[in-house]
């Protein structure tokens, strides 16, 4: 996963070894040598994430961080401290001051990427949902939500995994101060039954257990529904952290080195459990509110109308970004076939499992709607042409290689589908920006020429011809029992 990246510190050499290094990592690097620089490039370049020394003249990191957690514009994007600083009281203040971690210099490259990589996947998962929500407001339908930092921590369920009793107590004392109800588990296998069992807000996990891998325990929670977005803070020695690193590649949120220090635990604990808190409010408001108006009844994808209103901002944020955005237009080969022979029940059959597949082989920050009738769209952030081909070829595949189990003698039948592709990277060629209609327009020939060439097929609208990549094996489009 790539992503801009902001390097603040005001001594060169630093900045150019940092830089170095995240660029070898294939990110996009801006740099500032000041607090008040980097507040200016925030602005300009819309960072992802902002690696932030503390030591600087004039206005240190403290103020940096607490400034860009004041302005609603920019008080999304995670900070990490990087700094020379190793006492405990500094890492407290600056996790106070808003930074989502404190790294000290030398930085360990191991612990610093992975570190990076997972709050850059937690803040496009926030970002989208606050685009939902702006997108709602935008149609009158949403009322807009506190900032993460405006939530309570106090009053949280959670869910502690430790052998030792000693850390075990004060891990517990030290999170009861908020007024939190603490549970506490020895094993993983109990740990999982109880996060399965309970509703919790955060969940801490100790990788020294005796007997027991606490990284197993992390994957299990987040392959489970129930507990994919739960926080989990894994609690680690010092020797130990390139198992922190995978730790964090597997989906926790966070970590602390032993021996444990209370004012920290807190600290990230409450970042943690604000956090989902707010993503929470973020899911309610808008589920609430989003009517059936923006939802296809039948497949409970967004409509024509939803897709009308977001396509635009999500256009005006790759633009402001400087990241491209795809889009996939797709439609169900001879759908009128299945209508006819099986009647329109076994079509609206075919139709929610076409918007199933799709939904589930898509990220989740991706947009799916049904444009009406067998007309689907996808509509991909920070995608280029050529990874928005693989989607597309792997979504075909994912339909025509597995037959659809419907109500019809036999119990299945094939369906495929053709896709058109196009991707907007800027202005178009004539100097006009790229709208929403004209990106669709482009995504609607290249599915025209998909199935004037036989269907069951991508093409890119660069081309208007299919890949070699893309070309389909001469297969019927429907496969129609007896």
């Amino acid at each position: 996963m790539s992503a801009r990246v902001l390097v603040v510190d005001d001594v060169l050499p630093n900045v150019k070894l940092l830089a170095a290094k995240l660029t070898r990592e294939y990110f996009d690097v801006i740099t500032a040598s000041s607090g008040p620089e980097a507040l200016e490039k925030i602005k300009a370049h819309a960072p992802d994430i902002v690696l932030l020394d503390v030591m600087m003249p004039g206005m240190d990191g403290f103020e940096v961080c607490e400034r860009i957690r004041s302005d609603p514009a920019i008080m999304h994007i995670p900070v990490v401290m990087v700094t020379a600083l190793s006492d405990i009281a500094d890492r407290v203040r600056g996790l106070e001051a808003g930074a989502d971690d404190f790294l000290t210099k030398p930085v360990n490259d191991v612990a610093l990427f992975a570190r990076v990589r997972s709050l850059v996947r937690l803040k496009m998962m926030m970002d989208e949902w606050r685009l939902r929500e702006s997108t709602s407001g935008q149609l009158g339908m949403l009322v807009s939500t506190d900032s993460m930092h405006n939530q309570s921590a106090e009053g949280a369920n959670v869910l502690v995994v430790e052998d030792s009793s000693i850390d075990l107590d004060k891990i517990t004392e030290t999170l009861c101060r908020d007024r939190g109800r603490v549970a506490a588990a020895d094993t993983c296998a109990k740990g999982l039954e109880q996060a399965l069992a309970g509703d919790f807000d955060f969940i801490v996990i100790s990788l020294t257990l005796m007997r027991e891998d606490g990284l197993r325990l992390c994957s299990q929670l987040r392959s489970q529904e129930k507990t994919r977005q739960v926080p989990v803070l894994l609690v680690a020695d010092e020797t130990d952290i390139d198992r922190v690193a995978k730790g964090l590649e597997l989906g926790a949120n966070d970590y602390l080195i032993k021996p444990i220090d209370r004012n920290e635990l807190m600290a990230r604990a409450r970042t943690q459990i604000r956090r989902k808190r707010y993503q929470e409010r973020l899911r309610a408001n808008y589920e609430q509110s989003l009517s059936l108006a923006l939802t296809d009844s039948l497949t409970g994808l967004f409509n024509r109308r939803y897709l009308s209103a977001h396509l635009p901002r999500l256009l005006d944020r790759g633009g402001d970004n400087h990241k491209p955005v795809a889009a996939l237009l797709f439609d169900i080969d001879h759908f009128k076939v299945v209508n006819d022979t099986y009647g329109h029940g076994v079509g609206d059959e075919v139709l929610k499992e076409v918007a199933q597949r799709a939904s589930r082989n898509l990220r989740n920050f991706d947009l799916v709607a049904r444009l009406g009738g067998e007309e689907f769209v996808v509509v991909m952030p920070d995608t280029d042409l050529a990874a928005g081909v693989l989607v597309a070829e792997r979504l075909r595949r994912r339909i025509a290689e597995t037959p659809f189990k419907v109500s019809v003698d036999g119990g299945e039948i094939t369906v495929t589908i053709s896709v058109g592709v196009a991707v907007a990277d800027g202005a178009l060629g004539d100097g006009r920006m790229e709208t929403g209609d004209s990106l669709l327009r482009r995504a609607d020939m290249a599915l025209y020429e998909a199935k004037r060439a036989g269907r069951n097929r991508v093409v890119t609208d660069s081309s208007l011809e299919a890949p070699p990549l893309a070309r389909a094996a001469d297969t019927p489009d429907l496969t129609l029992p007896g």
